[in-house]
């Protein structure tokens, strides 16, 4: 069942958090799916402009499409990450995403505020929900590349006239994660007193955490012991503070480093182990099993597990109030 962002964020504020999980593969996409239904948890799959350039846009959904037939009970929304105009106009137009994110953040106040509005305008007439961001992330995630001197942090003065005159749904902000595998290169982690004082300015308004990764160190260990070659000081975000976040408004935790080690780790070990063997289909069960796995327990993190049958209620009730 797809539902939109607006009835997850009103549902989980300050009790839990949704998983935004960027996907490329069917193997992703069959194991998301699966521990979504098992786990009774709503979630976000999301496309990047790169995955729709290197799949295909109309593979891509094809495949989420016919996943949530195998899984009828998965209950999640389709999102585009980090779009730009073209991207996020031709999300709007497909009628296959039900959330778009229109990544501005690297311009300034003004621009930012000008070319988010724009996009805004356009989905809102389309009923998609717009996910904007403020302040910039470090790291690499895809073909985007950050310097850290280049990144800077969200400027809670700034988010009350950015969100009143874009009119976005959701802010994601930069308040120490960065893309990648190496989140806090600087050690400091997530700076709670900045989430704070944007909660504050905007009560009830859901922000988006991006690089949200934890970087299991047993994963790196893992594909070091099998001919990769990761920096051991490779750090994601730790359990305790994504927890903490909750409760300051962070409403959706976006995924994708993680997914990538697991991915590699299994190949890796694949082939190494077993250099006599070449059928994709072995090492691709092992990435669904893994995957699942992964998820069910990042879905118990959030407090998520078993929150579905909360979300059908609060819908019916909707419906019921109309």
């Amino acid at each position: 069942m797809i539902v939109s962002p607006k009835i997850f964020y009103t549902n989980c504020y300050g009790k839990y958090a949704i998983a935004a999980v960027n996907v490329f593969n069917m193997e992703q996409i069959l194991g998301l799916f699966q521990a979504g239904e098992r786990g009774n948890a709503p979630f976000i799959v999301q496309t990047t402009p790169l995955a729709r350039n290197y799949a295909g846009t109309e593979m891509l959904i094809s495949m989420i499409g016919a996943a949530s037939k195998l899984y009828p009970k998965a209950t999640f929304a389709i999102h585009l990450d980090h779009g730009d105009e073209e991207h996020a106009l031709d999300a709007i137009s497909s009628n296959k995403y039900n959330s778009v994110m229109i990544d501005a953040s690297h311009d300034n106040f003004d621009k930012n505020i000008s070319r988010t509005k724009a996009i805004v305008q356009k989905a809102h007439l389309n009923n998609v929900f717009v996910e904007a961001e403020l302040g910039v992330l470090s790291g690499v995630e895809d073909d985007i590349s950050i310097d850290e001197k280049n990144a800077k942090y969200t400027q809670p003065s700034e988010v009350e006239q950015f969100v009143k005159l874009t009119n976005c749904d959701s802010l994601a902000v930069a308040v120490g994660t960065s893309h990648g595998a190496y989140k806090f290169s600087s050690g400091q982690g997530i700076q709670f007193d900045i989430l704070q004082d944007i909660q504050q300015r905007l009560p009830k308004f859901p922000i988006v955490l991006h690089g949200g990764s934890a970087v299991d160190k047993r994963e790196i260990e893992r594909i070091n012991q099998n001919g990769g070659s990761l920096t051991e000081g490779a750090a994601g975000v730790s359990s305790e503070e994504i927890v903490k976040s909750i409760k300051y408004g962070v409403c959706k935790i976006n995924i994708a480093t993680d997914i990538r080690l697991i991915w590699t780790r299994v190949h890796r070990e694949f082939f190494n182990n077993t250099p006599d063997l070449f059928d994709p289909i072995i090492p691709g069960k092992t990435v669904i099993d893994a995957y699942e796995k992964f998820m069910l327990e990042k879905f118990d993190l959030l407090n998520a597990t078993g929150k579905v049958s909360e979300l059908k209620l609060s819908l019916k009730q909707v419906c019921y109030e109309k």
